[in-house]
């Protein structure tokens, strides 16, 4: 009887199978050429890259076979409003010359500075919302029309401040971004995030009842495999549970790397987006960047098509 295959053998050979299933998504689609074909457009996190020049990086990202990135601002500045229009025209530049698209935004706050979603305080909610407009049209210049909201630090519910006035005060902020929002044909997705990283939205089910308080097509979810992993309820199933609100998904282990670096197996959560037609972006964002940006990079997308492979319908 023939030995079951291990992971590191499965990943070395999605590695080596050059071209299987290469993307052929432009924007946030997938081509299916019959029923059976399902090939979710790929798309990495920017800061994966770390300090390589951005023409560098997004070079080695579509050589890769990803078609878009997500850009974490802060690589740019600490201040979006800082950003010269040259600036910017010049990241779009080197993103297109290397045939990507820049799906749009996340990381949204960090590094900021008198910026909180969940502030009980009404001027720094509006010098957030102020600020979530700015990036919103950042994003547009760029080329992307998503806004991935994880941020944790910046929406941490304060000590006083219940979860109720929570919700209260985020649904305040985003209203008051939504027109700048609508301007710049630019979506806000609020991502679930695990209860040791904040204590503000940290299941689908919570993020869920801020996106209807808000009840704009503006504002939507994201779901993240290793944010998800936290929940008692399976990945798969949480999928299929959310997925009308979903618009954007967020590919990476619970170890905190790349898919494929870690335990979990990707079949049956490919299974569930090819399930219910999620036509988003899989994007890979990793944290723990030990096995280096290139292997990371290489070997996620790899056995990420590998997974695709074996899904059916």
């Amino acid at each position: 009887m023939q030995s079951p295959i291990t992971r590191r053998e499965f990943v070395r050979q999605a590695t080596l199978a050059t071209g299987v299933l290469a993307g052929t998504a432009s924007g946030a689609s997938w081509a299916r050429a019959d029923d059976r074909k399902f090939d979710p457009p790929y798309a990495i996190c920017n800061e994966t890259f770390g300090d390589m020049p951005f023409d560098r990086a997004f070079g080695l990202a579509a050589e890769c076979g990803y078609k878009g990135l997500e850009i974490a601002p802060f690589t740019v500045a600490n201040d979006v409003n800082e950003v010269s229009a040259e600036r910017r025209r010049t990241i779009r530049r080197q993103a297109e010359q290397a045939g990507l698209q820049v799906v749009g935004l996340h990381w949204l706050l960090a590094r900021t500075q008198g910026i909180h979603l969940t502030s009980p305080d009404a001027e720094v909610r509006r010098r957030t919302a102020d600020f979530l407009g700015a990036l919103a049209e950042f994003c547009a210049e760029l080329g992307g029309d998503l806004l991935v909201f994880g941020s944790p630090q910046q929406r941490n519910l304060m000590p006083d401040v219940t979860r109720e006035q929570g919700l209260e005060y985020a649904a305040d902020v985003v209203a008051a971004c939504l027109p700048r929002l609508e301007r710049v044909n630019v979506r806000l997705a609020f991502e679930p995030l695990a209860a040791g990283t904040t204590n503000f939205l940290r299941t689908a089910a919570e993020t869920l009842e801020l996106v209807r308080r808000i009840d704009s097509p503006r504002c939507r979810m994201i779901l993240d495999c290793l944010a998800m992993s936290s929940e008692p309820t399976p990945i798969p199933q949480l999928v299929r549970q959310y997925h009308e609100h979903v618009v954007h998904f967020h590919a990476n282990d619970p170890n905190r790397q790349g898919p494929g670096f870690g335990e979990l197996d990707f079949v049956p959560i490919f299974q569930a987006l090819r399930d219910v037609n999620f036509a988003g972006w899989v994007s890979v964002e990793v944290f723990d960047y030990k096995p280096g940006a290139e292997r990371l990079a290489r070997e996620s997308i790899a056995y990420m098509r590998k997974c695709v492979e074996q899904t059916t319908g």
